[in-house]
């Protein structure tokens, strides 16, 4: 069956809803009400990774993810790091955080995969080819399903040397990231490639610009018509189901309960 991330924001701007759980007692709930609703890992993230978004200082990351995961974790729940810091991977590690996940697949912080190697913790290696602040500017493929493919399995290598055992390593094409709308189309359709490198794999469409772009083209709107969240969610909740023929690992979602039901339908087709 497949897993479903849940993401607990603990953000002043990340795209969807930054500020909404920034009071780690907000975020507690938001993640326990994300697990009551099927959630089978909480991706807690104390920075935001949207275009444009400017970097928080490790310190303040740690100040706002720490207490939400020994909250989270203290109670039995799985729980991710959302980081592109090593020290901040470390401190989450040590406050109960099972995975490490890194859009960045190590290509942010020098010293991340040797933290991560020695932490013990789980590993999902994002595709990234550099900061929000200016990767629309290297979305630049020939094929791209073909190319993640290719440069993940270069960061898995990098990773093994480190020290990072193949069975902690979980891939993420990274949609969204240095990627055009058709570009996230094409990594998706090709998840096959991605799939065959023998890891787990993990996707993230969740209310991401592309989805929105995709309805707009669909119903003949202008591009800055504002798409609803509503409507993301459902889109979102459909690219998850479509990707269970993909053997995807995990799905990273806002919304759980839609794609849980969703996940629900597709493997009951899949028999």
């Amino acid at each position: 069956m497949t897993g479903i991330w849940g993401i607990v924001n603990v953000t002043t701007d990340s795209f969807s809803d930054g500020g909404r759980y920034l009071d780690p007692q907000s975020a507690i709930a938001h993640g326990l009400a994300l697990r009551d609703a099927g959630a089978t890992v909480l991706d807690v993230g104390g920075e935001s990774t949207r275009p444009g978004a400017e970097r928080v200082a490790p310190a303040d990351e740690e100040q706002r993810v720490v207490p939400v995961i020994e909250e989270l974790a203290g109670r039995g729940i799985a729980v991710s790091i959302d980081t592109l810091n090593a020290s901040t991977a470390a401190a989450a590690v040590r406050a109960g955080a099972r995975v490490v996940n890194d859009v960045s697949g190590g290509l942010a912080d020098p010293d991340m995969l040797a933290a991560v190697a020695a932490s013990g913790a789980d590993y999902a290696i994002g595709h990234w080819r550099g900061p929000s602040d200016d990767m629309y500017a290297r979305a630049e493929y020939l094929r791209a399903a073909r190319e993640v493919a290719g440069e993940l399995r270069e960061r898995v290598g990098e990773a093994a040397g480190a020290g990072i055992a193949p069975a902690r390593i979980i891939l993420d094409p990274g949609i969204g990231f240095a990627k055009s709308g058709d570009q996230n189309w094409d990594a998706l359709r090709g998840l096959g490639d991605i799939s065959g490198l023998g890891h787990r794999v993990l996707i993230g469409t969740s209310r991401k610009r592309f989805l929105a772009q995709t309805l707009q083209r669909a119903e003949g709107a202008d591009a800055e018509a504002e798409v609803s969240e509503e409507r993301r969610d459902l889109a979102t909740a459909v690219t998850s189901a479509l990707a269970v023929r993909y053997d995807v690992w995990a799905v990273r979602v806002h919304d759980v309960a839609a794609t849980r039901d969703a996940l629900a339908i597709a493997h009951a087709w899949e028999g």
